[in-house]
């Protein structure tokens, strides 16, 4: 049973309900084709993480994009 977990930024941008859904099933379809894998076992689950939450190179990324770090 492959399990793929998805992170993205909440808030402002985090996908929509349609882009979520097709994620899921790009997901899905790709583990399908390449893997072989049963699309009836495949688990996919998108995790919202608020921006604050994100940091690359020792800052949070909402700093870095407002330049104040």
């Amino acid at each position: 049973m492959p399990y793929v977990n998805i992170k993205v930024t909440g808030g402002a941008e985090a996908p929509t309900t349609e882009q979520k859904a097709e994620l899921i099933q790009g997901v899905t379809d790709l583990l399908v084709r390449v893997l072989g894998k049963n699309p009836a076992t495949t688990v996919v689950v998108i995790d919202e993480v608020p921006m604050e939450n994100w940091g690359i190179g020792g800052a949070a990324v909402a700093c870095r994009r407002q330049q104040r770090c």
